[in-house]
């Protein structure tokens, strides 16, 4: 199994219900762990490869909820899916409300879940893409001196070289040597190129 392949690590106390959600997604061609308990995924944690999580919302001992918030605590970015039986909606609601990403009443049809498998996967996918760049545009932001970036504050600002030069006491033709320098620090192509990898590390706020 490629080491890069995501994993859906199903999490219930029910062999049934672990045996049954094995098979539906391995049918589907998705790499898929069971665990009896959240206790044992939790133990078995570190060394796991990333993906998304099922979890039944009750459960001896650690619950579903109680895993998310364990989670959540440890910093694991992995999306939970929370399965909960008749009248455990309000337990589920809670669940997404700190943060799992989706919950499916039970009996759910076999298409929804994996539909909610595949999202879920989907948007780790491009949660990974999203830190692996910010760690690339940070190591980038770390090679420029403090003028360089106060010139790069300046451009994504909107600012005019003019204003800029102004701004920092220095001309105008310095600005644009900054400005050069810069940019082939930060890989950038163009502004607007520049403008993004700023809004990547949080640079521009909210």
């Amino acid at each position: 199994m490629p080491s890069d392949q995501p994993i859906v690590h199903v999490i219930d106390d029910d062999d049934a219900i672990r045996q049954s959600l094995a098979f539906l997604l391995s049918t589907a061609k998705i790499e898929v762990k069971t665990h009896p308990s959240a206790a044992a995924f939790l133990e078995a944690l570190p060394g796991l490869a990333p993906g998304c999580i099922i979890t039944d919302v009750r459960m001896p001992g650690i619950s579903g909820i109680e895993l998310v918030r364990r989670l959540k605590e440890l910093n694991v970015g992995a999306p939970v899916i929370v399965i909960t039986g008749h009248g455990d909606v309000p337990l589920a609601v809670e669940a997404m409300k700190i943060g799992a990403a989706d919950f499916l009443e039970k009996p759910f049809d076999d298409e929804v879940l994996l539909a909610s498998v595949r999202a879920a996967l989907k948007e780790q996918d491009a949660e990974t893409k999203r830190r692996s760049e910010r760690g690339d545009v940070e190591g980038r932001l770390a090679t420029l001196s403090s003028r360089e970036r106060d010139v790069l504050g300046g451009l994504v600002a909107g600012r005019a070289n003019k204003q800029i030069a102004y701004d920092l006491g220095i001309s105008p033709r310095t600005v644009e040597i900054y400005r050069a320098n810069l940019m082939n620090k930060m890989q950038a192509g163009s502004l607007s190129e520049l403008v993004r990898m700023a809004l990547v590390v949080g640079l521009l706020g909210e």
